[in-house]
């Protein structure tokens, strides 16, 4: 089992943070097959790789701790070592590990070395965060500078999970799902993922394939840090959430599933969400019909459209309230004047 020793709060991501102790052999039965609760999880390093530090383990080396975290609203506050000991041992299967895969590995590859000792104690330092959203955030910061996972890795990793919500009624279908078949209407989870980027990174450029891959991932990296999605007022699921109320229009969930346009929403909505939840599903679809007839006067021929879908769409969406009731000429003018800005 994990004995936790102390118990704080983590005021960035809003969160329960405690220290624990545990034992080798524990960590390999219970904290090493949670590697596996994600199907997109990174492949393990070269053997060869953690050579020395599957040596070091077998000599007696005191490993650094493994970051354990779990998704609990009433205990995200607590710092009662009584309350939060026996839910991490009794939910360590809901249980994520944000921190130590390779350790975690390098410990289970030398637990048949006859040197190896299973009683040694292995430190865990256990989050308990009220959303996905924050546990990511802390996800990044403890990963940034590790080349084996890549921020768009963590991201993708963690929306399965921010997405497994009873009550959105929403349609999503990913690339294996639709292998010789297709699912029709449905949006698709490589689109939902990019959106989830955009949300955290409060920013709708993320996709740009001429930087270099890991430069990318620096820039995204530095872009989430810099968004301050812990003190956000709405969740990614929440703005999911009107998503699916939306869609429920043939004509909403065809814009909505364009991926510049949900990139654009998703952002948007951070502002104006408790607005866009008192609009009729009618209501909406006048007011993408109106974002259509104005973003048709700007000339394909002189920018980049996608890029503008994004930003437009966004600033159309973040300022509905006010917006829906502009002419398609006064729109045209909002929209040509934040090209000029640019």
């Amino acid at each position: 089992m994990i004995q936790i020793f102390h118990s704080s709060r983590d005021d960035v991501i809003r969160s329960s943070f405690s220290s624990g102790i545990t034992t080798y052999s524990y960590s390999i039965d219970s904290l090493y097959p949670l590697l596996d609760r994600f199907g997109e999880q990174r492949k393990a390093q070269s053997k060869k790789f953690y050579e020395r530090l599957r040596a070091d383990i077998v000599t007696g080396c005191v490993m650094p701790p493994i970051t354990l975290a779990f998704i609990d609203t009433a205990l995200s506050n607590s710092m009662d070592r009584a309350l939060i000991e026996p839910y991490v041992n009794a939910n360590i299967e809901a249980g994520y590990i944000l921190d130590g895969m390779q350790r975690l590995i390098s410990l289970k590859d030398c637990s048949d070395n006859p040197d190896f000792n299973a009683a040694r104690p292995l430190y865990v330092n256990v989050i308990i965060a009220e959303r996905y959203d924050l546990l990511l955030y802390r996800m990044i910061t403890l990963n940034n500078g590790q080349k084996p996972m890549t921020a768009r890795h963590q991201i993708e990793m963690l929306t399965k999970g921010a997405l497994d919500l009873s009550g959105i009624n929403l349609p999503i279908s990913s690339e294996k799902q639709t292998e010789g078949t297709k699912i029709s209407g449905a949006f698709r989870m490589s689109d939902v993922s990019e959106a989830y980027t955009a949300y955290l990174s409060n920013s709708p450029h993320n996709q740009n394939s001429k930087i270099i891959e890991s430069k990318l991932d620096e820039i995204l990296v530095g872009k989430v840090m810099d968004s301050r999605v812990s003190e956000e007022t709405f969740t990614f699921s929440d703005i999911l959430a009107e998503i699916g109320r939306l869609q429920e229009l043939n004509e909403n969930k065809e814009w909505l599933r364009q991926l510049n346009n949900l990139i654009g929403f998703t952002l948007g909505a951070k502002k104006s969400l408790l607005f866009i939840r008192e609009m009729n599903l009618e209501e909406f679809r006048l007011s993408i019909l109106l974002f259509e007839k104005a973003f048709e006067a700007i000339n394909p021929s002189k920018v980049n459209v996608g890029k503008y879908r994004r930003e437009l769409s966004a600033l159309f969406i973040s300022e509905l309230e006010e917006y829906r009731n502009f002419e398609t000429e006064q729109l045209e003018n909002v929209f040509f004047q934040q090209t000029l800005s640019e």
